[in-house]
């Protein structure tokens, strides 16, 4: 369905307190340098709740006034976020403030959970994702005509990955209840020492502007066990090679990616999978989960159309490589930029084909309480990036929703695969 939005305030939300001069110019590390201009984000829906109707009257006053000052309180401690991105070098924390915006949806929330059309999510949140404006954090808030409310929050990914726009919002949340949470360490520049050049790398380059199409797939319980037993592989009689659920899932997904659209060529291309991996955990020692920016790299493995079952154990071999030796070389930039020029080069000569897998399960993304309950349905919109699959939790946390973004032809295609219908379903979300 066609949804309205009409935006009725927009403002600057500043920091409670000055940001000291000391800290106001954010180095951006090599990891953040690299990375497209683009905007990470969420749609967090909540249903009506009566706890803010009970203090005030107005209730969408209530829910705003209890937003804007726990967001407020919160950048005095993420104080990047209020400021703006320059010239790929650093963030001049000037406290110019997040952009706030609220709208009225004229519909009841029902609506868009029962039949999502994540086309249609862009009008919830407060700015273009795929633009090159150098704000860092932008919020808007959107008041449904049953009390239900959206806040569509987006975060530029020049400055932070998914570990860190979950903190935050973790952070603003537990602020908004009342309670204390996390203290973020901003030191990633530190870890990875920035570069003066890109030597050549356009990290823009990845960015695409056919026309995208993003669907959600989602898996239960039960499907996803199936599948994990479809894809165990025998790399030895006496101890099978068993894939997680996220592993399952993947695998099956890129199988019928292929078979959709790799099938009937008289070619058959390489595949370039690629898929994010923490990089806080597999340093020595271990990185605290409050390290703010963007901390990952992809595990990548090359496979042809025909190698469909042998992924897992592949995957597994990509990722082990990522370790604390791995982290070290990527102090020098050069490896770990030719690296990426090659790739690159390598897809926009479609001599691969490149699949990345992102993802956010068992992530605390349900936990975003702020003061009204947690969300009943987590929303996502399309990226300016071709064959990419987020993973996250259903909310029960037995089921995994797959949100994949695929060229308009290919996704017609995939989406009609009846392997993929078998056991995937895109029916209603249960509220």
């Amino acid at each position: 369905m066609k949804v309205e939005v009409e935006v009725i305030s927009s403002e600057n939300i500043k920091p409670t307190s000055p940001t000291p001069t000391h800290l106001q110019y954010y180095q951006l590390s090599f990891l953040d340098q690299i990375f497209p201009p683009v905007y990470a984000s969420f749609i967090f829906f909540y249903t009506k709740n009566d706890t803010y109707s009970k203090i005030s009257t107005d209730t969408t006053k209530s829910f705003s006034s209890v937003l804007k000052q726990s967001l407020s309180d919160i950048l005095t401690r993420y104080y990047p976020l209020a400021g703006r991105v320059k010239d790929n070098i650093n963030v001049e924390c000037n406290d110019e403030g997040v952009m706030f915006r609220e709208a009225q949806v004229k519909c009841e929330l029902s609506d868009i959970v029962t039949n999502p059309n994540p086309a249609e999510f862009k009008k919830f949140l407060p700015c273009d994702i795929d633009g090159t404006h150098n704000l860092t954090f932008a919020v808007q808030v959107n008041y449904f005509t049953c009390g239900g409310i959206a806040i569509g929050a987006c975060i530029s990914h020049k400055i932070a990955d998914g570990t860190s726009f979950i903190m935050f919002m973790k952070t603003w949340a537990a602020t908004a209840r009342g309670e204390t949470d996390i203290h973020p360490q901003f030191q990633a520049s530190t870890l990875f020492p920035p570069t003066s050049t890109l030597s050549g790398f356009q990290p823009e380059t990845s960015m695409i502007q056919e026309k995208l199409v993003l669907k959600r797939f989602v898996f239960s319980s039960a499907t996803i066990e199936a599948l994990k037993e479809k894809y165990a592989e025998s790399s030895d009689i006496e101890c099978p090679l068993h894939p997680s659920r996220v592993e399952a899932v993947s695998t099956f997904l890129w199988s019928r990616y292929v078979a959709a659209t790799q099938e009937n060529c008289g070619h058959k291309k390489l595949n370039l999978v690629l898929f994010a991996v923490n990089l806080r955990t597999r340093m020595d020692p271990p990185l605290s989960g409050n390290y703010f920016g963007n901390i990952f790299r992809v595990a990548t493995v090359i496979l042809s159309s025909e190698e469909r079952l042998g992924l897992v154990g592949k995957l597994r071999a990509a990722i082990r490589k990522i370790d604390n030796e791995y982290v070290k070389k990527l102090h020098g930039h050069t490896q770990h930029l030719d690296f990426l020029k090659d790739a690159s080069e390598k897809v926009l000569k479609q001599d691969v084909v490149p699949f990345n897998f992102t993802s956010l399960c068992r992530f605390p993304i349900y936990e975003m309480d702020f003061g009204w309950g947690n969300p009943m349905w987590i929303g996502r919109v399309s990226l300016p990036f071709k064959n990419v699959v987020v993973f996250l939790d259903t909310k029960s946390g037995d089921g995994i929703e797959a949100w994949v973004n695929l060229k308009e032809e290919d996704m017609a295609k995939f989406e009609s695969d009846t392997e993929l219908l078998a056991y995937a379903s895109t029916t209603t979300i249960n509220a």
